[in-house]
């Protein structure tokens, strides 16, 4: 089963952006994230519409981040996505007339409800920032490394 990685996909096209400091075209944007412009100029709407981003045309237009990023979540992003389903397991029958499926129904649908919820909370604790600072320790640690070998 195919997963769904829109969140990952725009919180890394975000990054790009805030690293960027400048506005980046759907082009550019489609090369970090190795699709179709119009899958970002599509995303990227989404997210306009609901204040994360905007978009201005011509020359030096293109997307650019409309908050801090210490004042986005990923559970701004994942909201803003339509809260995609966190999870692709399920019950085999949502209204089983066999009372063993239904106490096996009871068990799971408890802890799907108790993971997505712990999920989407710490969604809600990661800011873009902290995702800024942990590229930016990385590339810092990555570049020492490649400056000590030469």
């Amino acid at each position: 089963m195919k997963r769904n990685s829109r969140l990952s996909a725009v919180l890394h096209a975000l990054l790009h952006m805030a690293e960027r400091g400048a506005p980046m075209t759907s082009d550019e944007l489609a090369v970090c994230l190795q699709t179709n412009p119009v899958v970002v100029r599509r995303t990227m709407a989404g997210l306009r519409d609901v204040g994360l981003v905007t978009s201005g045309r011509g020359h030096g237009g293109g997307w650019a981040l409309a908050r801090p990023l210490e004042a986005v979540t990923m559970r701004d992003i994942y909201s803003a996505l339509g809260e995609p389903m966190l999870f692709q397991m399920g019950n085999a029958t949502e209204s089983p007339g066999c009372l063993v499926e239904q106490a096996v129904n009871h068990a799971l649908d408890d802890a799907f409800r108790d993971a997505e919820a712990m999920l989407i909370a710490r969604l809600g604790e990661v800011t873009l920032a902290m995702l800024a600072q942990d590229f930016k320790r990385r590339f810092a640690e990555h570049r020492a490394l490649y400056q000590n070998k030469g």
